[in-house]
């Protein structure tokens, strides 16, 4: 029988309920298996006392008949989410010994389905990052390498822990947030699927906040109906929040294998963009070839506000993350550093609380929120994304079911090659994935070929707002025709 741990989530659920194994045995597998992948960084807090006792309790209801959707499957949680009596630090010196007296309303769904939680992943610290790489805990390692190459890669940002550790087998499947791409570059990166749903699908009650009206709850896998599987349990209505909408969460497990034949699926010329690697322009002829084999027309679209939408995102983002650290005051949360009075002492805990990157963006939000220069930059940044926003509905409009795209401009880079350059190199990672939570809509990273070099490489599919159906039938039909991208050698085990 294949290892345990190289089970798809989906796998695992049918042989857990055909009795093929106990849940305790699967969790014990995954617990050896994070064990000898501590060299990955992936795992800041292991959790293997909580998580034998909520195998033992999936094992009793699995014996009694009375089951959840997930019920005995491991999962990895990004450390953006509290989880009640479990250490929860956003991967933050500030929030270094945070216990949260509450359980985040989307890990609540998935302990109600019957998952097990086997520890508290890395990240980017508050999730500002596209490399893993500015976590207090240090960076994270992809599995992946270059082919003839032992140069440690990154795993993408900001969840890089969620990707590493279900690329690597460290988990059934994981939670990540989106805030610019922040599930989908990653998933794009280390060879698996992960999608941001619309925004309101998943409630942020209990989510460490980067940038609100930015941020959004996803589920990490290693195939489109795993992920299909793990949304279905995150999603819902959540009346603690009120950006949460209020409309039923369909069975997306039934969208994955439905047929695609009539959907127009949308080009944007703008995303093509100069300089563009051959091998990502010709992953992406090859995306849309296997679609419209599939049935689906491809159509000629123009987003013509894509090209601001990185320099507004960059706005945007920072104002809110401004706004929204500043509750980190030594008062409230986490750490304090004391200082001769009260201006003082904040201005001592957030210094030694605070990271490079995140003191980066709080001064670039403090400065254009700032008398002066509101207008001229947060107020323009908000009406260019209005604008993004209306590329899309008029795209929609005239018919085009989903829009095809690149995931990442590369593959994965170097540990600490992007960190000596401009920062602007590094945001432009992001540079695919910013329009969809500028606009609100769902997106989709699923594996599509490996690069010159042997690394992966995905394809992203944006849809209409709660279009996730089309999404993972679009998707699936990607993954039937790349094939899966599983890692094969599993060198950090010695």
């Amino acid at each position: 029988m294949t290892k345990l741990t190289q089970l798809t989530l989906t796998q695992a659920r049918e042989g857990l309920a055909l009795g093929e194994f106990t849940s305790v045995e699967l969790t014990q597998a995954y617990l050896k298996a994070m064990e000898q992948a501590r060299p990955l960084n992936a795992y800041v807090l292991e959790t293997p006392e909580i998580a034998l006792d909520m195998a033992k309790e999936s094992d009793r209801r699995i014996a009694s008949g009375d089951t959840g959707s997930l019920e005995g499957i491991p999962l990895g949680i990004k450390d953006m989410f509290c989880t009640e009596g479990v250490r929860t630090t956003a991967c933050s010196k500030i929030l270094d010994d945070f216990v949260p007296q509450y359980e985040s309303s989307v890990t609540a769904n998935l302990w109600r389905d019957g998952a097990v939680m086997l520890g508290k992943l890395n990240n980017d610290e508050f999730a500002m990052g596209s490399s893993n790489e500015t976590s207090a805990f240090g960076p994270v390692l992809s599995p992946w390498r270059r082919e003839g190459d032992d140069t440690y890669l990154v795993p993408g940002g900001s969840s890089g822990g969620s990707a590493a550790a279900v690329s690597a087998f460290l988990c059934a499947g994981a939670t990540g947030t989106d805030t610019g791409g922040s599930i989908r570059q990653p998933a794009a990166f280390t060879g698996i699927v992960g999608i941001k749903p619309t925004y309101g699908r998943c409630s942020r009650w209990g989510i460490v906040a980067f940038a609100s009206s930015l941020d959004q709850a996803g589920p990490f896998a290693r195939t489109v109906n795993d992920a299909a599987l793990l949304l279905r349990s995150m999603a819902g209505y959540d009346p603690k929040d009120s950006t949460s909408v209020n409309r039923p969460v369909p069975d997306y497990e039934e969208a994955v294998g439905a047929s695609i034949k009539g959907k127009r699926i949308g080009i944007p010329r703008e995303y093509r963009m100069d300089g563009m690697a051959d091998e990502i322009d010709a992953l992406w002829r090859e995306g849309a070839k296997w679609l419209e084999d599939a049935g689906a027309e491809i159509v000629d679209i123009s987003l013509p506000h894509t090209q601001y939408a990185l320099p507004a995102y960059y706005i945007v983002a920072p104002a809110e993350a401004s706004s929204n650290l500043a509750r980190f005051d030594g008062v409230r949360y986490g750490a304090r550093v004391p200082g001769r009075d009260v201006v003082e002492m904040y201005e001592n805990t957030r210094a030694a609380g605070f990271g490079p990157e995140v003191r980066r963006r709080i001064m670039i939000g403090t400065y254009v929120l700032s008398a002066g220069y509101y207008d001229a930059y947060y107020l323009r940044a908000q009406k260019v994304r209005s604008l993004i926003k209306r590329d899309f509905d008029t795209v929609f409009a005239q018919g085009v079911d989903a829009v095809l795209t690149p995931a990442t401009p590369s593959p994965a880079f170097g540990i600490g090659e992007k960190l000596k350059a401009d920062p602007v190199e590094m945001y432009l990672n992001d540079v695919f994935t910013v329009t969809v939570n500028m606009a609100g809509l769902p997106g989709i990273s699923v594996p599509a070929g490996l690069s010159a070099d042997g690394l992966p490489l995905g394809l992203q599919l944006i849809g209409r707002p709660f279009g996730e159906e089309t999404l993972f039938s679009l998707a699936e039909v990607i993954e039937e025709a790349a094939g899966r991208f599983p890692v094969e050698d599993l060198w950090w085990k010695g």
